[in-house]
């Protein structure tokens, strides 16, 4: 119960530093709002009703057929070919012309010597030395119309009716109704179709073309609200992907960090002695090799992947979390409470669980804060050194790099550097707030 009563105290403090607790309010609300990221960004619809019969295609992946397409595979609901399917237009009248055979009714008739084609003995001879007379005999004696070619009795096939045979294949219309994401696209999908003329690099306001001065407009018109990348994929889609996943990324690895430091650290700190001296020799070996060195060794091993990379930076993630709760169970270990447990006939792993590791958490919980920091920096790093997650991947490293090699283009480099300091100074505040909470020189 003492355990809980300053635990109440500590969360009382740390709401009363405003900084600290907006901010922890501020973060956690742009985590929990970019968490589903699905449905804030996506190329596929929410909900879909066509015709009485309802999709979600966001949860459900359709066949074109189902919609009364012919191919296996999804479509892509962003394409114009998908919107005439299932507004039930006709492809082929709505953005190719028709031939109507009619057309072809009102000509003059060619005449008859000249519709097809003959052949003469007078073709085979040299046109300088045959005689006029020569050539009107043999001119006529080999010839081919298309007649020859029909039945006898069979005549030639004509249209009935033009009209309806160039309005055979209209479709009729359909019942739909889509509800769409805010954003229409989604971290990876690249736009084939685009309105305002530019798909790759396109700006999210008007510029003027410097080959003939033209106005290009916005990229709004196509729905990407802060431009496109170099590769024509969506700026906004990719900052809220990558950013849930810089989030995630380093809670994670802060998470993992914590457990394995405590129990490293725990055991060097119980028990002491030769584990400990033994232990601590080892850290500071390990400590000594570069991460970054590491990374590139096992990534010219391995395929990359965010597993691989969790992996690869949990190695070390955990030194310095082990470094303070060593110290902590040094100092608690010889405390009296610990000497009673152990009278009592209390195992060790039951004295470090139960009694040291709950009077020894203040380093944990004030410092986890930075551990995440420090975790979104090292992805950052490396996705920005291409050493991070593989593409397609959202990346805000991957995004700072583009601008770098774009810098023309500042809707991608200056909204992803105003992404990754927000989230770094937040984090900052919400340690400092925490760490001002538990330190127990300031406890009242």
């Amino acid at each position: 119960m003492k355990l809980d009563s300053d635990l109440n105290i500590k969360l009382v403090k740390f709401k009363a530093d405003r900084r600290a607790w907006f901010s922890f309010l501020f973060l956690f609300s742009l985590f929990a709002i970019t968490l589903p990221a699905e449905i804030l960004c996506n190329v596929r619809p929410l909900v879909m009703s066509v015709d009485g019969k309802w999709y979600f295609p966001v949860f459900v992946e359709y066949s074109e057929k189902e919609f009364g397409g012919s191919a296996e595979a999804e479509p892509d609901y962003q394409s114009q070919s998908f919107r005439n399917l299932i507004e039930g237009v006709s492809a082929a009248n709505k953005n190719s012309p028709s031939v109507d055979l009619s057309d072809f009714e009102n000509e003059e008739p060619a005449p008859e010597d000249s519709f097809g084609f003959g052949l003469g003995l007078g073709d085979f001879e040299d046109t300088e030395t045959a005689s006029p007379k020569r050539e009107v005999e043999t001119k006529i004696v080999f010839s081919l119309t298309l007649e020859d070619f029909n039945e006898e009795d069979a005549p030639i096939a004509k249209p009935e009716n033009s009209a309806s045979q160039s309005t055979a294949v209209q479709r009729q219309p359909r019942d739909v109704w889509i509800l769409w994401p805010p954003v229409r696209f989604d971290y990876k999908y690249i736009s084939t179709e685009s309105r305002s003329g530019r798909e790759v690099l396109a700006s999210p306001f008007e510029t003027r073309s410097k080959i003939d001065n033209r106005v290009i407009v916005s990229s709004r018109v196509d729905g990407h609200y802060l431009g496109t990348d170099d590769r024509g994929r969506d700026v906004l889609a990719r900052l809220i992907y990558g950013f849930r996943i810089s989030m995630i990324f380093g809670i994670s690895l802060a998470i993992s960090g914590t457990l394995v430091g405590c129990l490293l650290g725990g055991v060097q700190g119980y028990f002491g002695g030769w584990i400990d001296l033994i232990g601590q020799r080892i850290t500071e070996i390990w400590g000594s090799m570069p991460r970054l060195f590491i990374l590139i060794i096992i990534s010219s091993l391995l395929t990359r992947s965010v597993v691989v990379l969790f992996l690869v930076l949990n190695l070390t993630a955990w030194m310095g979390i082990a470094a303070y709760i060593r110290a902590e169970f040094l100092k608690v270990r010889n405390l009296e409470f610990v000497k009673a447990a152990r009278a009592m006939g209390a195992s060790d792993f039951k004295i470090m669980r139960r009694h040291i590791l709950p009077n020894s958490l203040t380093p944990v919980i004030t410092f986890f804060p930075f551990e995440v920091t420090a975790g979104i920096l090292a992805l950052v790093s490396l996705d920005f050194l291409n050493l991070g997650v593989p593409s397609p991947a959202p990346s805000i490293g991957e995004l700072l790099a583009q601008g770098k090699a774009n810098l023309q283009a500042t809707w991608i480099i200056l909204p992803t550097f105003a992404v990754l300091t927000a989230t770094l100074t937040l984090l900052t505040f919400v340690g400092e707030g925490i760490r001002n909470a538990f330190d127990p020189r300031k406890a009242s």
